[in-house]
């Protein structure tokens, strides 16, 4: 007889599950193609500049022209060549410290909540003395103080969001490490830093998606405002923020130095922030199906706290 094979059925992971249902959404879609829109020129933009960027070719703040679609700057550079080119500088820096926040602030609310006790209070009170600064105030203490090199904005700025992110994480690792398959790995003597890894931290990936989006909208509202300050990526260099910041004393002359980065920027933060409440939406709705009985893992307490991170937010 010939032998007969099972189908194989293959379970998409609970993450991956969320993205695809939240890219199935009108607002998610809607996120996605902003977003979409705002990358392709960040990382196109620098190919196809027509014009050099740091050269003056024709008079300060003039209007479009043919040989300048968005006219000149304060001194006579082609704006579309510098909006083309200063995009990729605030993405990579936001992403970079969005990285680094996330990272630092997961790891912390996952020890605060798994080991407790004396690590739980030096941990949250750190968090407290950080939080008690303002997110751009405290970036800029660090930098004003260490300088203004692009490496420590990317640190200023993480840090600052690490506070935030171990909140949220410590608040949903809490029901997670309380959970029997937990106690069941703690029984066999595994190390707790690897419980904390491989247990507790899979089953936190929706809130940390969540908290990511949002942590990136942060990112790059801040990195821009510190580059107008004259902190992060140097001039000449091209940059939306420092855009902003040169061009608008001739607002009247030639609007569109400053309109089109700021609309970008604009257009770039309400895309990410679109997108993730979509991630939240998504994640919720899980949650509600796990308490049902249709998944009995360890995303129901996690999906649950979905519910109060995105109301605060």
């Amino acid at each position: 007889m010939p032998s007969q094979t099972r189908p194989t059925i293959r379970r998409r992971r609970p993450w991956a599950v969320v993205l695809v249902r939240a890219a199935s959404l009108p607002r998610g879609r809607a996120g996605l193609a902003m977003v979409g829109f705002i990358v392709a020129i960040a990382v196109l933009g620098p190919f196809v500049a027509p014009h050099s960027t740091t050269a003056s070719i024709v008079a300060p703040f003039s209007l479009p022209s043919g040989s300048s679609l968005l006219g000149g700057d304060v001194l006579g550079r082609d704006v579309l060549s510098r909006v083309l080119d200063g995009g990729w500088v605030i993405m990579a820096m936001a992403v970079a410290a969005t990285a680094f926040g996330v990272a630092i602030g997961s790891a912390s609310g996952i020890a605060a909540a798994y080991l407790r006790g004396r690590w739980d209070t030096i941990i949250m009170r750190t968090v407290d003395v950080i939080l008690a600064f303002p997110q751009l105030v405290f970036a800029l203490l660090l930098v004003s103080i260490l300088g203004p090199t692009v490496w420590l904005t990317v640190l200023a700025v993480g840090i600052s969001h690490a506070p935030q992110v171990a909140r949220v994480m410590r608040s949903a690792a809490l029901d997670v490490s309380e959970r029997d398959f937990v106690k069941a790995v703690e029984l066999l003597g595994v190390r707790r830093r690897k419980i904390m890894a491989k247990e507790i931290l899979p089953n936190l990936i929706s809130p940390l998606m969540v908290e990511s989006g949002l942590r990136l909208t942060y990112s790059i509202v801040i990195i821009a405002g510190l580059s107008f300050l004259g902190f992060g990526h140097a001039p000449p260099a091209p940059n939306w923020g420092i855009m902003i910041n040169e061009n608008r004393i001739g607002l009247v002359l030639n609007p569109w130095a400053v309109i089109i980065p700021a609309a970008l920027i604009a257009l770039l933060t309400i895309g990410i922030n679109t997108w993730t409440d979509a991630v939240a939406r998504v994640a919720i709705g899980i949650d509600r199906e796990a308490e049902t009985g249709m998944n009995g893992d360890a995303q129901t307490g996690t999906l649950l706290e979905m519910s109060s991170v995105a109301g605060e937010r």
